[in-house]
């Protein structure tokens, strides 16, 4: 969910949102809620030194697993170790980090004086012109620190077009998947990581809290949206993207673009989330506008949200992250739901693995066999959807501790408090 990337939520509302909100009526309705909100000071950034420390954990590991080098493309990672923000194009950007000695960046020229203004951690910055070969630059830096004879490992998200080429350039080298160093890393986050990643989940509920206290009737998703999003950069988040689901809508779990206008009794899902400094929150609530809601939409409520309960109990340090989803699963079968991933019920994993990105590794799903281990994030989405009628979904995120979960939000205590 970062500001530079795609986000599964932008699909069916950022286009209509970021027109609705620079239209009236909703221009008018997001200066009124951005208004009612007080911005709080936000945690810092994560330091230079923090980075520094990543580098020199990463070159551990590239060392206990015999890796001569790593590659890391434009993307998170390249921020995670660099304190480079990047965007991905035909031009190779990135950070080779040897298993010993100072990385360099690898950039075009043209970018070299950008590069640096970003760049926290002491490494070099060469650059390649327009017809040069920037692999070659990789492959000449490789040979220099003597390492072509271990194998080079690459970001599991680097683009196969880095890889082909640097082979065209040493041959014999062979390429293997970085999870051993930036998963690993990744996965883990420190204090710092944890509370920016607090803060954005604070700044998320209390848009949601906002944008809830203005809802009226006639009122379109889109109109929605813009009043969570202004509630946000109010509060300081940022790259903010919000689903809003309405009534049939709610059983599809990432909607529809069908128009619906606000009616007394709608049930209404919203699935969203902000980033502090790189760092990002994912929050779902679910509740019935203006009207007490029917029996059905009160029992599937109370069923998710014993749903969450139930994975926050099975997650556990040491235990697998795919036994999360067995026991919300297991739970869902007995009530009547699926069975596995069949409809109603449960169409998705449990939860996903979030920090610097709204999805990362790994997942809280059936067959995950990696355990749970303090620093680890998830969410927590057991939603439960019934085509053609409604959906539910209650989410909110959890870190991992010694003792075991922590909530970074609180889930609500019933569909009539569906805010907290």
């Amino acid at each position: 969910m970062t500001s530079l990337a795609f986000h599964r939520r932008s699909f069916l509302t950022g286009a209509t949102a970021l027109g609705a909100a620079l239209s009236l009526p909703t221009s008018r309705l997001a200066a009124a809620v951005a208004e009612q909100v007080t911005p709080r000071p936000l945690p810092p950034p994560i330091t230079a030194a923090e980075r520094s420390a990543r580098l020199a954990r990463a070159q551990q590991l590239l060392r206990a697993n015999n890796l001569g080098a790593m590659l890391v493309e434009s993307g998170p990672s390249l921020d995670y170790y660099t304190g480079v923000q990047w965007w991905r194009s035909e031009r190779l950007t990135g950070v080779v980090i040897p298993a010993e000695g100072e990385p360099i960046i690898v950039t075009p020229f043209f970018e070299q004086p950008s590069i640096a203004e970003q760049l926290e951690v002491p490494a070099e910055i060469r650059t390649w012109q327009e017809d040069d070969e920037p692999l070659k630059l990789v492959a000449d830096f490789l040979r220099e620190r003597r390492v072509t004879g271990r194998p080079i490992a690459f970001e599991e998200t680097n683009r196969f077009f880095l890889g082909d080429r640097l082979a065209a350039q040493l041959p014999g080298t062979r390429i293997v998947n970085a999870n051993a160093v930036v998963r690993a890393q990744r996965m883990i986050k420190s204090a710092a990581e944890l509370a920016l990643m607090q803060a954005a989940s604070d700044i998320t509920i209390a848009a949601f809290r906002t944008a809830h206290a203005n809802l009226k009737t006639g009122m379109s998703g889109s109109d929605i949206n813009a009043a969570i999003v202004a509630a946000t950069t109010a509060l300081g988040g940022s790259g903010a993207g919000n689903l809003v689901l309405i009534n049939e809508a709610s059983a599809l779990p990432h909607g529809s673009k069908k128009p619906h206008s606000l009616a007394r009794g709608d049930l209404v899902l919203i699935d969203g989330g902000c980033s502090v400094h790189g760092y990002q929150s994912d929050i779902s609530r679910t509740f019935v506008f203006d009207r007490t809601p029917t029996p059905d939409q009160r029992k599937v409520w109370d069923q998710v949200h014993r749903g969450q309960q139930i994975a926050l109990a099975a997650a556990r340090v040491g235990a697998s992250a795919g036994s999360v989803d067995d026991a919300v699963r297991k739970a869902y079968t007995s009530w009547g739901y699926g069975p596995d991933y069949k409809l109603p019920g449960l169409s998705h994993r449990t939860g996903h693995g979030i920090g610097m990105e709204g999805h990362e590794p790994v997942n809280l799903v059936r067959g995950e066999t990696t355990r749970l281990a303090p620093g680890m994030c998830f969410s927590n989405e057991p939603g439960i959807y019934l085509p053609g009628r409604f959906g539910v979904r209650l989410e909110d995120c959890f870190h991992m501790t010694a003792s075991g979960p922590k909530w970074f939000t609180t889930p609500p205590p019933s569909i009539d408090q569906p805010l907290g």
